[in-house]
């Protein structure tokens, strides 16, 4: 009980690292075209809410309940001498765009190092309160 705190946070960090490596991921794959010239489609992860409410304290936590392929069309490039390309000559891309991945790194990092503010804050007020009861 006196470390829920503590695994609420804890959940908060693993995902938004779970987060960021699907963000990486994106990034990495955003020229990629398998062998039958399917591009590779931009994963999104999807969190939920896990409610605990053992010795009746009911804390939220946070877990990933799934990761889906987003679903916005291709890029469409015009390259009629890529084997690639279709009888109008595109070739069709990934759907990443960089700008936007990078908005959501920043925003996975900062939500990452909230959790990771919020872990210390309690981390630390659990020490002071050992040493206020050490007398």
């Amino acid at each position: 009980m006196i470390f829920k705190g503590l695994e609420v946070s804890q959940t908060g960090l693993s995902v938004q690292k779970y987060r960021m490596d699907i963000i990486s991921s994106n990034m990495a794959n955003s020229n990629a075209v398998d062998d039958k010239g399917n591009p590779y489609r931009r994963k999104i992860p999807v969190f939920e809410e896990v409610l605990d409410a053992q010795n009746g304290v009911p804390l939220s936590k946070v877990a990933i309940k799934e990761v889906i392929e987003d679903q916005t069309p291709y890029k469409l490039k015009y390259d009629p001498q890529n084997p690639l390309a279709d009888e109008r000559g595109y070739v069709k891309l990934p759907n990443i765009d960089p700008m936007r991945e990078m908005v959501d790194m920043i925003s996975a990092m900062r939500t990452y190092e909230a959790n990771l503010t919020a872990f210390n804050t309690q981390k630390d007020m659990l020490l002071k309160s050992l040493e206020i009861i050490k007398v």
